[in-house]
């Protein structure tokens, strides 16, 4: 499976669409929102800006990518003002990989400038705002040196650019039987698999956008990761754990080839804290300015209470439903299930995942954590940090 190629959410505004179901990730754009708006006060304090160069990577598609943005502009506008400075112009960069759905996100375009200019005032002289998709993977450059101010990533560094090595489909031996992920039953060479290729991509990521960013340039990430150093635990895997459940129940039934599960792994890894500190104090261009944890319902909080039939059956279908919408492209690449069995593949999934949830409310933990690159003629150590769970 080419990850780059493959990987997307669910296109369009349809019941399947990530657009219509990214609640989840709306919950965890909120969580950020405070460490955002503390960066970008920092940063706009710090440095009188003419043209602000902000870049969204793994921007996806939907109203979520656009209330980001509004939301920066808004910090950097008011902040301008407290210091009496002119609003500098903003140079806006859409990133995501090849195939994601930028077609809508720039059709959402029109009534997002009739906004800026109604709401805001942008649009006439002296603000402006320029914005330009960006196609391409983030594990690579992307902008020219020196050319970005602030950064920020939502709920897309968990991806990795590829299968771990030894992992892919087409592999002699299949070292992960049953299982998608790593799981309490997989090998050792399988966590080592997948702990290298994290390694590898994100010092990748971090060592791009060290060129990218100017000195004292900001960067805020946020994506899923694991309390534990254990990769097995349930918050760092168990969603895994569940859709090769249902998988599997698709084999028994005949729909799905045994072999077809035991060749498919995710291009997936919630790291643990220590993980990103040792890459980012590795490749030295950043100064770690704060890491957090916080718990996440995996229905974003929706279903209050999930002991009762009702209950179940609506948490276990907003929660298929979230997944459905980010991993369906991968799934139907390596599996050519069609339509029907693939709605048969997720109403069981709902079904599994309504029953664990209704017994224990399993949390995902989300890391946010904002670097600030450091000034080339200061000789700044990055300290490392505690991490906060909220």
């Amino acid at each position: 499976m080419e990850v780059v190629q493959v990987l997307h959410m669910n296109k369009g505004n349809g019941d399947t669409s990530y657009a219509k179901n990214s609640t989840v990730q709306r919950k965890i754009i909120s969580l950020g929102k405070t460490i955002i708006e503390e960066a970008l006060l920092e940063l706009s304090s710090n440095y009188d800006i003419d043209s602000m160069g902000i870049a969204d990577l793994g921007c996806s598609t939907g109203p979520n990518t656009l209330s980001v943005i509004s939301q920066i502009m808004d910090i950097v506008r008011a902040t301008s003002g407290h210091l009496r400075r002119r609003v500098p112009e903003f140079r806006l960069f859409f990133n995501d990989l090849y195939s994601n759905d930028f077609n809508s996100l720039f059709m959402l375009l029109p009534a997002f400038y009739k906004m800026l200019k109604e709401e805001k005032g942008i649009g006439l002289a002296p603000s402006q705002c320029f914005i330009s998709g960006v196609p391409g993977s983030f594990y690579g450059r992307l902008f020219p040196s020196n050319s970005l101010h602030f950064v920020y990533s939502f709920s897309s560094l968990h991806w990795l650019s590829q299968v771990p090595v030894g992992l892919e489909s087409y592999a002699v031996k299949h070292l992960n039987k049953g299982k998608v992920y790593i799981s309490k039953s997989s090998p050792q060479s399988v966590v080592n698999a997948y702990s290298s290729q994290f390694q590898a991509d994100f010092s990748q990521f971090i060592k791009s956008r060290s060129q990218e960013l100017v000195p004292g340039g900001r960067m805020v990430l946020s994506f899923l990761g694991r309390k534990s150093i254990d990769p097995t635990t349930e918050d760092g895997c168990y969603q895994w754990e569940l859709l090769a459940e249902a998988l599997m129940s698709l084999v028994k039934e005949g729909l799905i080839e045994e072999d077809k599960v035991a060749s498919f792994n995710a291009p997936y890894y919630a790291p643990c804290a220590e993980e990103l500190k040792v890459e980012i104090l590795k490749e030295g261009s950043f100064i770690i300015d704060r890491l957090e944890a916080f718990e996440v319902d995996w229905d974003g909080g929706a279903v209050a209470d999930t002991h009762n039939e009702q209950g179940k059956m609506m948490v276990g279908e907003r929660v298929a439903k979230t997944i459905r919408a980010v991993v369906e492209s991968m799934l139907e690449s390596h599996f050519r299930l069609g339509q029907d069995t693939m709605d048969v593949l997720f109403s069981k999934f709902a079904e599994i995942v309504g029953n664990h949830l209704s017994k224990t409310r399993t949390k995902y933990i989300n890391f946010v954590i904002s670097l600030v690159r450091k000034a080339s003629h200061i000789n700044l150590e990055a300290q490392p940090m505690d991490v906060f769970l909220f």
